[in-house]
């Protein structure tokens, strides 16, 4: 096996492959990249068993053949090398070259056939997507998901298939975060998988936006992302995600709307003052006006006067800032509605210009 491409060109995917590797590992294999050359392309394959991508790319003055390269090592070789180098790749036996210019590698290699394939994915959902809108799904979405929760199947991202669009869902059982888009041609097919918080990882950092559509493909176990230069796999979280439509506050008719920057701004002064351990923070509703008011056990205390385009009188919440401030970093609109019911009941807030991205914050006893 032999193959050569210049440093820049390799880099990017093998930047791709080399997050999915995992730094500890139970199998030796598992430390490398599958690297095939097969016509004049280049593919190269990372896996934790959990989650599998693979890159594929042209290359040049090549040979066929299939290994296994370190894969940390191999990146951080290419990564060091100068700008505009010409790497060549080359096996004899068990060793690995790598060559460019004056400088030159020698690595260790595993065999091909020690490197586990993922199954099969037998697809029961076939949709495409714009990647730009999947991108969007995902990062409106995935900061509400929760980690390590004995609830395993609130520690990942729902996608939801249904009435000709795909919804993405995450909470953790403190705030709930939703977007949904559109699909061509994905009328009738309804389907509910959980992909796990590392697949959700990967597909964010994957992810570039543009016009270019990705294939998913849902099996049983798996979810298949297919781009023409790049194939993600990840497994499925095995769980019942929460009926999350329930969550959602229904008349909540008492509506707040203001500035989203002006707001934020407001929220992130005020947090400096609130509790470490609670970051609670006190929002007043009166017409006209929004006033949010911190104070933390050392006795000191924040207060922030916003102007805000509303007519409810005398209503005090209180929110933990911080899901606050997430939820509108979220959301893109410069008009943000901040739609509550009573002091003890959940807000819904959500941009002023459509009802696309959701978040719901439960409210908090101070």
């Amino acid at each position: 096996m032999r193959f050569s491409l210049q440093r820049e060109v390799f880099l990017k995917p093998l930047a791709q492959v080399v997050n999915v590797v995992e730094r500890r590992q139970t199998l030796p294999v598992l430390a490398n990249l599958l690297v095939q050359v097969q016509d004049g392309q280049l593919s190269l394959t990372g896996t934790d068993l959990e989650v599998e991508m693979v890159s594929r790319i042209a290359v040049d003055d090549a040979e066929d053949g299939e290994t296994t390269i370190p894969a940390r090592k191999l990146f951080d070789i290419v990564r060091a090398l100068p700008d505009g180098s010409k790497v060549t790749i080359s096996q004899s036996a068990e060793k690995i070259t790598v060559s460019a210019g004056r400088s030159r590698f020698t690595l260790a290699s595993l065999p091909a056939n020690d490197f586990p394939a993922i199954d099969e994915v037998e697809a029961t959902e076939r949709v495409r997507v714009p990647e730009a809108s999947l991108k969007e799904l995902i990062e409106r979405t995935a900061f509400a998901m929760a980690q390590q929760d004995v609830r395993y199947y609130l520690n990942g991202l729902l996608f939801d298939l249904r009435d000709g669009s795909l919804r993405c869902v995450a909470t953790d059982g403190h705030r709930l975060a939703l977007c949904e888009a559109p699909l061509e041609g994905g009328n009738g097919t309804k389907r509910q998988i959980i992909v796990p918080r590392k697949g959700v990882t990967e597909l964010q950092r994957l992810l570039e936006g543009g016009d270019r559509e990705v294939e998913i493909e849902m099996g049983r176990g798996h979810i298949r992302i297919k781009r023409d230069d790049v194939t993600f796999t990840s497994k499925l979280i095995d769980g019942r995600f929460p009926d999350y439509e329930a969550v959602i506050p229904i008349g909540a008719d008492r509506e707040v709307r203001i500035d989203r920057e002006v707001l934020r701004a407001s929220l992130q002064r005020a947090a400096i003052l609130s509790n470490e351990k609670y970051r609670g923070v006190r929002i007043e509703v009166s017409p006209g006006q929004l006033k949010i008011s911190a104070h933390n056990p050392e006795q000191e205390e924040a207060q922030e006067e916003v102007e805000a385009d509303t007519k409810v009188d005398d209503l005090a919440v209180g929110f933990n800032v911080n899901y606050l401030l997430d939820a509108l970093t979220a959301l893109r609109d410069e008009q943000v509605i901040l739609a509550l019911r009573d002091a003890n009941s959940s807000a819904l807030v959500r941009e002023a210009g459509n009802e696309r991205s959701r978040h719901v914050v439960m409210p908090l006893r101070l």
